[in-house]
């Protein structure tokens, strides 16, 4: 149990009588990169949610690093989690200067004000920046960022706090080729560094894994299709029960690709 991350037990979550997930059993380990793949409206942003300490279940029970929904206090437990996403993004001041949206991830808010941070943090943030390919960047605003570069941008405000959970809502959506493939390589040298934080990655693409992800939990309609070991789970009868098609599943080395059968 002290291993987990996350953990889920009947997990339903319901909206003006729709449920949006139904009955989802899901543990995340301390060493283990998971994506969550589906089709638009499975509940992959829900379960992402609840992850992320943002929503409670209707039902069942969800724990996250050891603390149930419900019974704890959620803004104490929010900055140990890194969380990004466009609904995130949407919420930066277009004025803000790229360091400070990453280092103002340690007093967890948006915007810089009056805060202090010291060399240190600076420094941190310089080194996510660069991480992430963005480190020239740092006194550009935010508002005039190219997507590829906000969504680099808030991968390095994720990590700002050295989290133990990270969380990434379709951090390729909007890319074209060269920034997909490049983020892909940057994703997944972070997946196989051993220290970082046991890892969520949420999307619609197969081409969008990471190498060195090791789990994978496929949902249509907000329940559960399949769940486990990545090589296990990403199969063409699954795959194609996820997404409704009968579609056709290559890999090359550590990558897939899907596509409809012709």
């Amino acid at each position: 149990m002290d291993d987990l991350v996350i953990r889920m037990d009947g997990v339903g979550v319901r909206r003006g009588g729709n449920a949006l997930v139904s009955d989802v059993n899901w543990s995340v380990e301390l060493d283990e990169r998971w994506v969550v793949l589906g089709p638009n409206g499975a509940g992959k942003t829900t379960l992402l949610k609840l992850a992320g300490a943002e929503l409670h279940p209707s039902d069942g029970t969800v724990d996250v690093l050891g603390e149930r929904m419900g019974r704890t206090n959620v803004f104490e437990l929010r900055p140990r989690i890194g969380l990004s996403s466009a609904a995130l993004g949407s919420r930066v001041p277009g004025d803000e200067l790229v360091r400070d949206v990453v280092v103002s991830a340690g007093y967890s808010v948006l915007g810089r004000w009056r805060e202090e941070y010291d060399e240190m943090d600076t420094d941190r943030a310089t080194e996510l920046l660069d991480l992430l390919g963005v480190a020239h960047l740092a006194d550009r605003s935010f508002g005039t960022l190219s997507e590829g570069e906000r969504k680099r941008t808030l991968i390095s405000r994720a990590l700002m706090t050295d989290p133990e959970l990270l969380l990434l809502d379709e951090p390729a959506a909007g890319l074209d080729l060269g920034g997909r493939e490049d983020l892909v390589a940057r994703l997944s040298a972070l997946a196989m560094d051993p220290e970082a934080p046991a890892s969520v990655l949420v999307t619609h693409h197969v081409e969008e894994i990471p190498p060195g992800f090791t789990h994978a939990l496929l949902l249509r309609e907000g329940t559960t299709v399949a769940q486990g070991l990545l090589e296990d789970v990403l199969t063409e009868d699954n795959l194609s029960k996820t997404f409704d098609q009968d579609l056709e599943l290559q890999r090359s080395g550590d990558r897939y690709f899907a596509r409809r059968r012709a």
